[in-house]
């Protein structure tokens, strides 16, 4: 039997809010299959919930996620999803590196700040 979850349970899984996950389907990421008024995640939208996670954490957006979403089923081998993928991961790499080096440099600058007015305080003590 395919693993099946409903919407609480799907919340819970991948600790997400109500509305994200609404709002994944909203924007047609997501496509569970709805009994009445309730929603059931198979296996498909659980990948693919797996993967628009995965992409947020890289810091990826959501229209580059769908993207990637849109190319799977248009290429179920994957061969040019993964292109794009590896073109996007290493724009997003570049772009994490010159967060980091800009953090770097805010660390930096907060610690000498902050050894200043420490040893402004003890001289001034």
């Amino acid at each position: 039997m395919t693993e099946r979850l409903d919407f609480k349970q799907m919340c819970a899984r991948f600790d997400v809010t109500p509305r994200t996950l609404r709002h994944y389907e909203y924007i047609e990421l997501l496509s569970p299959e709805r009994e009445g008024r309730a929603r059931f995640y198979g296996p498909r939208d659980i990948a693919r919930m797996t993967l628009i996670l995965r992409g947020r954490k890289f810091g990826f957006s959501l229209e580059e996620i769908r993207q990637w979403l849109e190319l799977y089923d248009a290429d179920p081998e994957g061969r040019m999803q993964m292109q794009v993928w590896i073109e996007a991961a290493d724009r997003q790499l570049t772009e994490l590196a010159e967060r980091r080096r800009h953090l770097d440099e805010a660390i930096e600058e907060l610690r000498s700040l902050r050894d200043k007015v420490r040893v402004d305080l003890d001289g001034s003590a």
